[in-house]
């Protein structure tokens, strides 16, 4: 049988060899934004009517899910004061000239204005990291109002809570949750680099992993929860709408009319995948749908190399059992 050929620990041995970030380097990433931090936070205490509250270490690295391929870190900046200013554009000049108040020793090169966040490169690791202004009134738990990737709107969010929704899950079934997510993450990677307008952002794929972790799904096998991952979304047609209970009731949840819902665990409001259209859901359906089939066939396959060639079809060529 093909279990003899790959299973659970091979899918390890890949994970640990191709998909997931060295622990050495996430180390080296985590103390170079905790030096930064601490800077911050050392110059907050000289200037106690700075504008920049709050950095917290956010995004896959402080959720311990980033993969090899990590070249940049997210940290949120909490701005809070009556002149910070809430147009997009004016609010992204202001973090960068405060930036480089707080960073003397950077030059104004090396402190950037991006998009939707302000980028600060160190020279000599080429690693980039992200400040991502959050604007803060002074609610619990950090609430405040980010910056949304999609469309540059401001919403409501919590970084403390959102990093606890993570540890939560991670708890529930250690090592497993995050390790399955970098997988799926790894496998979505791969699918946006051969699909042209291919789109299935990590937040999406924590929240359906989420999901099936609250509801009972063992996902200790990594074949078996990579499969159950794939055919959730195949069985569901991405049409349940997805909804946690940990920060707010699911009977506070407005209707909804988008093709795909998966609500922020922390705003009820917001659906992360609002601008999700029917051809961009039925993509995922597509391609998951084809990484199940393979996933079958290699459970079913009579050799390795057989074997193999369906796994590549859901890993690379980079996958060689």
């Amino acid at each position: 049988m093909s279990r003899d050929h790959i299973d659970h620990r091979d899918i390890v041995r890949f994970a640990e060899e191709r998909v997931n970030l060295p622990k050495d380097k996430a180390d080296e990433f985590r103390a170079q934004a905790r030096r930064l931090r601490d800077k911050l936070e050392g110059y907050l205490n000289d200037y106690p009517d700075f504008a920049l509250k709050k950095i917290q270490l956010s995004g896959s690295l402080a959720k311990g899910t980033a993969l090899r391929s990590l070249n940049d870190i997210d940290m949120a900046v909490y701005i809070s004061g009556s002149d910070a200013p809430h147009d997009l554009q004016a609010l992204l000049n202001y973090l960068t000239e405060k930036l480089r108040k707080a960073f003397p020793n950077f030059s104004p090169e090396q402190v950037q204005p991006q998009t939707y966040s302000v980028s600060v490169n160190f020279r000599g690791t080429g690693l980039n990291v992200d400040f991502v202004p959050v604007l803060y009134a002074g609610l619990p738990d950090w609430r405040g109002n980010l910056i949304s990737q999609d469309d540059g709107s401001f919403l409501e969010t919590s970084i403390p809570l959102h990093l606890e929704f993570a540890r939560n899950r991670k708890q529930a079934q250690p090592t497993h949750f995050a390790q399955v997510v970098r997988l799926v993450k790894y496998w979505a990677r791969r699918m946006k680099q051969e699909q042209e307008g291919f789109r299935f952002k990590s937040f999406m794929i924590e929240m359906i992993l989420a999901k099936l972790v609250d509801n009972g799904t063992d996902i200790s096998d990594y074949p078996e929860a990579l499969q159950s991952f794939f055919t959730y979304i195949a069985e569901s047609n991405l049409r349940e709408q997805i909804v946690f209970e940990d920060y707010y009731g699911a009977s506070t949840v407005a209707p909804c009319t988008d093709r795909v819902q998966i609500l922020d665990p922390i705003n009820a409001s917001n659906n992360v995948a609002k601008l999700y259209t029917s051809q961009n859901a039925e993509a995922i359906i597509d391609a998951a749908l084809d990484a199940g089939d393979a996933i079958d066939a290699a459970l079913r396959a009579p050799t390795k190399e057989l074997t193999v060639r369906y796994w590549q079809k859901v890993f690379g060529s980079a996958f060689q059992g």
